[in-house]
């Protein structure tokens, strides 16, 4: 039998944990300063948006003397974590991963078990922060996560259009918009060919009540009707998005939102509270930001969106004393006291203690109150992640038709599964 790792209990953990009110804890008086590390290398890799980057500042405030630290924050820490895990020793002493990325990690063992470092140095982790996989705390959780409508409100109600509650109801919203000559091109998203437009198409699908797999097998399912109308309904949207929609990540698809030119969009819950902060962004596009629950399509109930965690892990192949520093400058980064910073507190729906739901978390809440699924965790879905963004713009650009799109998904994932052990 296939062994999976189930991150089930730890997602429930972590989104029961959304309710919580400011309950208040004693934040450490100095800050980042008190790190406890008097010697150890420490280099952490992960993605680039706000809440990663104060993290790993606070881990990086804990450098001095013997102590180095270093971040390589990027977009393509995906690409470059397990190639820079997998050496003797590691050149990344922690990744900090999401529910889909730490599934590599733990394929190829290349992260450590925290349960000592969490009795030693982590008693004031919350429950809901300790991501666990096999009876082994793996990662430490910091923030929540989703995808959810973020809208400009004043152009809505100015051409009399309500928010969108379905991807249908976006759809015709946005139609409205061309046809008045409000936007040419009203909706975004991040369709960028790779990563991006295959976790659009997983969003999509769920929403449609798909199954990404036989139950309780490596054996894919997609290539059913759910899969084409998830396909129908992303080319449908895209007609109503920038010509470049393929080469647009959650960055450009946001500078377009600033730009003024996108008027509805579907975006992470880590981006919506800083979206308008960048400079050169107009009065009238901050004012009329607006943040809505996820869409469901296709007269579904569960919404077209993913729940997600960001936490840190700490890598197996460096030494004892590397890994200790690792953890407590990472523990550094997430101090409740990094709450206090009014800009901080609004990057994230965090989880820790003391923080306060802003407005702008309001998606995030909204998506796990409505039945959301997590990301599916299972050690073969990064290889359907894969084939699904190499194979689906062929039929975004009417290359392929559904049905040949669909069966080459599957051909490529199959061919990955089976390179991998997961099917014979």
């Amino acid at each position: 039998m296939l062994k999976k790792f189930m991150l089930a209990s730890a997602m429930t953990v972590a989104f029961t944990g959304l309710n919580f009110a400011a309950n208040s804890t004693a934040a450490l008086a100095d800050g980042h300063a008190k790190c406890d590390i008097s010697k150890g290398r420490i280099s952490i890799v992960g993605n680039e948006f706000p809440a990663i980057q104060t993290v790993g500042k606070g881990a990086q405030a804990c450098a001095g003397g013997d102590v180095t630290v270093k971040a390589n924050l990027t977009a393509d820490h995906q690409k470059i974590n397990v190639a820079g895990m997998s050496s003797t020793p590691a050149e990344y002493t922690s990744a900090i991963v999401a529910n889909s990325s730490i599934v590599a990690l733990m394929n190829d063992d290349l992260i450590r078990p925290l349960d000592d470092y969490v009795a030693k140095y982590g008693k004031d982790l919350k429950k809901n922060q300790l991501v666990t996989i096999d009876g082994k705390v793996m990662a430490v959780a910091f923030m929540a996560n989703a995808q959810h409508l973020v809208y400009r409100k004043d152009v809505l109600e100015k051409a009399g259009i309500a928010p969108p509650k379905t991807y249908e109801e976006m759809l015709a919203a946005a139609k409205m918009l061309r046809d008045k000559g409000i936007a040419q091109n009203p909706i975004g998203g991040a369709y960028k060919a790779g990563w991006n437009i295959a976790q659009e198409f997983t969003n999509m699908y769920l929403g449609y009540g798909g199954e990404f797999f036989k139950a309780g097998t490596a054996e894919v399912s997609i290539n059913n009707d759910k899969g084409a109308a998830a396909l129908k309904m992303m080319k449908d949207l895209a007609g109503y998005m920038n010509a470049d929609y393929l080469t647009h990540d959650s960055n450009l698809t946001n500078a377009e939102f600033r730009a003024g030119n996108v008027i509805m969009m579907n975006m992470w819950g880590s981006r919506a509270a800083t979206l308008t902060d960048a400079d050169g962004v107009s009065q009238e596009v901050k004012d009329g930001l607006a943040v809505g629950a996820p869409m469901t399509v296709g007269g579904g109930s569960v919404p077209a969106t993913t729940l997600w965690w960001d936490g840190w892990t700490v890598s197996k192949n460096i030494s004892d004393e590397d890994a200790e520093a690792t953890f407590k400058s990472l523990m550094a980064g997430i101090d409740p006291s990094i709450l206090s910073d009014g800009e901080v507190a609004k990057q994230a729906v965090w989880l820790l203690d003391g923080y306060k739901p802003t407005p702008a978390a309001e998606g995030v809440f909204a998506a796990a109150s409505m039945g959301t699924k997590p990301y599916p965790m299972l050690p073969f879905q990064g290889l359907l992640h894969t084939a699904l963004g190499a194979e689906l713009p062929d039929y975004m650009q009417g290359k392929e038709d559904a049905a040949k799109t669909l069966a080459d998904i599957e051909a490529a994932y199959i061919a990955a599964a089976k390179e991998q052990g997961f099917l014979k």
